[in-house]
């Protein structure tokens, strides 16, 4: 079984160079992100990446996600302190804040908590109106522009935003045969973006959600492939639990025959480092060997500071997992015969 590449495209990967050699490196397949990615640029970046290359794109849905808006390099919140929410554009301060999509407002009650960022604050709701609510400071932290913002309880968001179904018609013009959902949460959400895609596509789900492992079932017996996203999962998961679930969608998708990829963190120090730690080995090493289908590089190619040799060190995983399973790799580091006696005179 060939495990597969996905690289997701961004500002250190949107070259020409860049992409040309991914594609000889035998990436499978580049992912287009739509949350990072607005609308007016789909189509230039497909093209981009066609005129460039034979590889499949995939446009990856935003989903029923929420996201703050652009906000100031030195957007610190206080503990104790007051934030506005609102829908309006705006760039934001440790006193407002854009939130979107604009129909998370109707969905926010005055309670609910919301979580700005991994590692970013934590902010309940004291009041709402049809576009804004106010809301005071738990835990305070640095929050950057466009992350990820999970809310309790949860909101009901449609599994396509506008802009999902806007560059879904844009995919299909331009030969798209390749569709991520993401938060996938049902079967159902699954048969809806497949609806939409050009018949034939290629569909993965995204089970990034507690509602995606607890039908994680339904959702990969209709899709084509999974995709775990530890990240969003370990917004709503214990970090220290995220291991066992993956491992768990694994064995999943592996007894409903469907290929299985996993992303997120995989050379998180690559981003900023063209040297990966032992425990990012480890990692790639242990997902190979749960029996997934493909490994995803999101930040280590869309901002990382080398791409390229992101790739080249996941190649040299595989090449390791292969030689492992094939019972090579411990046969090339054995001593050679006799060195452990004259060790030990």
């Amino acid at each position: 079984m060939k495990i597969a590449i996905l690289c997701t495209l961004g500002p250190a990967s949107m070259d020409g160079g860049v992409i040309r050699a991914l594609a000889d490196r035998g990436v499978d397949l580049f992912r287009i992100n739509l949350s990072h990615t607005p609308l007016e640029r789909v189509e230039p970046a497909i093209r981009f990446v066609q005129r460039h290359a034979a590889t499949p794109i995939c446009l990856d849905t935003e989903g029923p996600q929420v996201r703050c808006g652009p906000l100031r390099p030195d957007a610190v919140l206080r503990e104790g302190g007051e934030v506005e929410l609102t829908a309006e554009p705006v760039e934001g301060t440790p006193e407002r804040i854009q939130l979107w999509p604009r129909t998370i407002f109707e969905a926010l009650a005055p309670g609910a908590v919301l979580s700005i960022d991994f590692d970013g604050a934590l902010l309940r709701v004291t009041d709402v109106g049809a576009t804004w609510a106010r809301t005071e400071v738990l835990v305070g932290g640095r929050v950057r522009s466009n992350k990820a913002v999970t809310v309790d309880p949860p909101p009901a968001l449609p599994a396509l935003s506008e802009k999902d179904l806007a560059a879904i018609d844009i995919g299909a013009r331009l030969g798209i045969r390749a569709y991520a959902l993401s938060f996938a949460s049902s079967a159902e959400d699954v048969a809806r973006l497949r609806s939409l895609a050009p018949e034939g596509s290629f569909v993965i789900a995204k089970i990034e959600s507690r509602a995606g492992v607890r039908r994680m079932d339904e959702i990969i017996a209709a899709a084509d492939a999974a995709l775990i996203d530890r990240g969003d999962l370990s917004r709503e998961i214990p970090l220290e639990h995220v291991p066992y679930y993956q491992k768990a969608i694994v064995r999943r998708a592996n007894r409903w025959n469907r290929p299985v990829y996993v992303a997120t963190n995989l050379l998180e120090s690559m981003v900023s480092s063209r040297v990966p730690t032992i425990a990012e080995a480890n990692d790639l090493a242990n997902t190979l060997l749960d029996g997934v289908h493909g490994l995803v590089l999101a930040a280590e190619t869309a901002i990382g500071v080398d791409p390229i040799g992101s790739v080249d060190m996941v190649l040299r995983a595989i090449a390791a997992f292969e030689r492992a399973a094939q019972s090579q790799l411990l046969e090339e580091d054995r001593a050679p015969a006799g060195a452990g006696s004259r060790a030990a005179t």
